[in-house]
């Protein structure tokens, strides 16, 4: 096991009516900006209960924010905090509304180019503290200090991330995720599936308890997966994939481990080029991935075949291969397409990735083995 530090500062209130608690985690007296999404807060009564809990409060709103946040309408808000003395940041809807509010909170203070914060990995040394209102289950970015962020006018997409960005509390009520539909479902379940992948399935590192802890966020997502879409209204099934969420990227399952992380990052090259959701590109990049390092990862997939899928029978290269088989399968089930071309996206695409990855410097895996070339190899299977 390596050295690690792990320290999570996040007060989490889980549970139905814990927005009602929301005075009594802001700081009193704060001037607070609500930012939002694209207006589902208001269909799903979770803008007016944010609002009744706040009543009398100082409190501005900022709405409009992307499935993926844009650089330029974060901007906007940034202004608004300038204008408007904001003290206070509160979050409420998805990751993506998240995510946006913490480069918002570190814009707001940052004394150069906010991009440098993206681009150059310039330090964030203070921010506008926030907390958040979940609604959407995925990211995990309610309980840790990243962000990613994606910019229109040249197409990029950048994640960034500072101990000041973690929320001072998120506030989980699993009864508002009852409103999201299919894709928003899926999507969240894939990408929590595979934030605990880059954490787990990469080189065997002796740390039995973080493998039984990820593997019981996986074994659990397997077991709700199939009750959310037969029983959508069911508390116990939204509350245990809302935690499994949580849990995914809190930091704890990826104490001492060897982490991955180049799906993401592929991933995100496929979202800004070509707009596919998040969770939609990682599950078309994750086969490529394990396949293209088979060897390296060989070991640990044939462990999470045995583990998760209940395999035995064959050599550790066919219980690898099978056990990719079987996970690809598994998003084929939650109604997630793998294949570029699912998507219209043809071998164009294979190239402009991997020079955006070129391009940037990136050597990615947990072995630094996946460079650009590898980029084209693993896509081209993927097609």
């Amino acid at each position: 096991m390596q050295n690690f530090v792990y320290h999570n500062p996040v007060r989490i209130l889980f549970g139905e009516h814990t927005i009602a608690q929301l005075p009594t985690v802001i700081p009193q007296g704060s001037r607070v900006l609500m930012v939002y999404g694209q207006g589902s807060i208001h269909r799903n009564g979770v803008y007016q209960q944010v609002k009744t809990a706040l009543n009398g409060w100082s409190l501005l709103e900022f709405g409009g924010l992307e499935a993926n946040p844009h650089y330029e309408t974060c901007l906007k808000a940034v202004e608004i905090c300038h204008q408007e003395t904001i003290t206070f940041l509160l979050a409420v809807g998805g990751g993506s509304v998240l995510d946006g509010t913490k480069f918002i909170a570190a814009a707001t203070l940052f004394a150069g180019d906010p991009w440098s914060m993206l681009a150059d990995n310039a330090p964030v040394e203070r921010a506008l503290p926030l907390g958040c209102v979940l609604t959407l289950p995925a990211t995990g970015s309610e309980m840790n200090g990243f962000s990613v962020i994606s910019r229109e006018s040249n197409q990029e997409k950048r994640g960034f991330g500072s101990p000041h960005l973690y929320p001072q509390f998120s506030i989980l009520d699993p009864s508002t995720t009852f409103s999201l539909n299919d894709r928003q479902v899926a999507n969240g379940i894939v990408d929590t599936f595979i934030h605990v992948m880059e954490q787990y399935l990469t080189t065997p590192a002796q740390a039995p308890l973080q493998d039984r802890q990820a593997e019981a966020i996986i074994l659990t997502l397997l077991e709700e997966a199939p009750k959310v879409r037969t029983i959508p209204n069911d508390y116990a099934v939204r509350a245990n994939l809302m935690w499994c969420a949580t849990q995914g990227l809190n930091g704890l399952i990826g104490c001492g481990v060897p982490q991955d992380w180049s799906t993401h990052l592929i991933g995100h090259e496929l979202t800004a080029l070509y707009g596919l959701d998040h969770g939609q590109s990682l599950a078309v990049v994750l086969p490529g991935v394990w396949m293209f390092n088979l060897k390296l990862k060989q070991a640990k997939l044939a462990h999470y075949a045995r583990r998760i899928w209940g395999m035995t029978e064959g050599s550790e290269e066919t219980l690898a291969l099978a056990a990719i088989e079987r996970t690809e399968q598994f998003f084929r089930e939650l109604g997630v397409k793998t294949r570029l071309s699912e998507y219209g996206i043809g071998p164009e695409a294979v190239q402009a990735v991997a020079d955006r990855i070129k391009a940037r410097g990136l050597t990615l895996g947990e072995q630094g083995n996946i460079g650009s070339d590898a980029v084209a190899s693993l896509l081209t299977m993927r097609l």
